[in-house]
């Protein structure tokens, strides 16, 4: 039987899984995790069609949702996040809205305003405006950005050890540990290494414990990293609050800055000296309940 209570759907699409919670006022309905292979966020018609996919896959066969919110990777302006939302709405017939995976934050904190910071194969950071805008710093790629993020920081420690070698500088545990995880004999090598990665986000993330491991193990380019790591995720609340966005509560999610010490104490030492009136909250639910409190304000 189809149940009469509105079924509100909340989706996070990560950069590696996706979530999909309903529920009909407190019951749950549904509870769907699998990964985001397909997912295609520049491509709104392909967006769509997957979203669409994903709920009729979660939810029971006799239920459709009365409202939905998605939070999206790499969902990047509101132009795109738009043009998702008018695809999706065609073809479900039902009230959604579009936002950046990391929009969800705030929400799930049960917060009306602050930013959503996430550090974990990537980084970035959202906040809104005074007037409802919403502004996204941070999320360019691991490639050329994505500091404080896993694949960001191996990054960064693979620099840090080329520099050590033109410095004439023995490998150290840092170095060492790279060239085991790449699986390279000398520090030159870890050039081609790296270049050699298909999904370069997901195959250098990977293997950002080894620059923990290594800080550990008493490297000091490895402490260093993680320490510029760390003022980097800062310097993103910063750019929000000189872009006009009220910093005070800071919502930090992410698999990396979440695991490691290290890193969410570099972070947060940073931030209290830019910002000393911004409160980091490390997120305890996970970000899709966002989603499902996005959906209930549409309803």
């Amino acid at each position: 039987m189809r149940n009469s209570r509105p079924v509100v759907t909340g989706v996070d699409v990560g950069g590696t899984k996706t979530h999909l919670r309903a529920v009909a006022g407190d019951a749950p309905v549904a509870d769907h995790v699998r990964t985001s292979d397909g997912w295609r966020p520049h491509d709104p018609a392909a967006a769509a069609d997957w979203l669409a996919g994903l709920v009729r896959e979660a939810l029971p066969a006799d239920t459709r949702p009365s409202a939905l919110a998605v939070g999206g990777h790499a969902c990047e302006t509101p132009r795109q996040c738009a043009l998702i939302r008018a695809a999706l709405q065609e073809r479900l017939g039902v009230p959604a809205v579009v936002v950046g995976d990391a929009e969800l934050l705030v929400p799930a904190a049960g917060l009306d305003k602050g930013v959503g910071l996430v550090a974990g194969t990537g980084s970035v950071a959202v906040g809104r405006r005074a007037d409802g805008t919403a502004v996204q710093v941070g999320g360019w790629g691991a490639v050329l950005g994505d500091e404080g993020g896993s694949a960001g920081l191996v990054r960064e420690a693979a620099r840090a050890a080329w520099a050590a070698h033109d410095r004439g500088e023995p490998p150290d545990e840092l170095a060492r540990g790279l060239l085991d995880a790449f699986g390279v004999s000398e520090v030159p090598a870890l050039g081609a290494a790296l270049e050699a990665a298909t999904d370069v986000s997901a195959e250098w993330g990977r293997h950002a414990p080894v620059v923990f491991a290594a800080a550990e193990s008493g490297s000091a380019l490895a402490r260093r990293v993680i320490a510029e790591g760390g003022r980097a995720l800062a310097e993103l609340v910063g750019r929000l609050a000189a872009r006009g966005v009220q910093v005070d509560d800071v919502v930090v999610a992410g698999s990396t800055v979440l695991a490691q010490p290290s890193l969410y104490d570099a972070f947060a030492s940073s931030l209290a000296e830019r910002l000393p009136s911004a409160r980091p909250l490390p997120l305890r639910v996970p970000p899709v309940e966002g989603a499902v409190a996005l959906a209930r304000s549409i309803l």
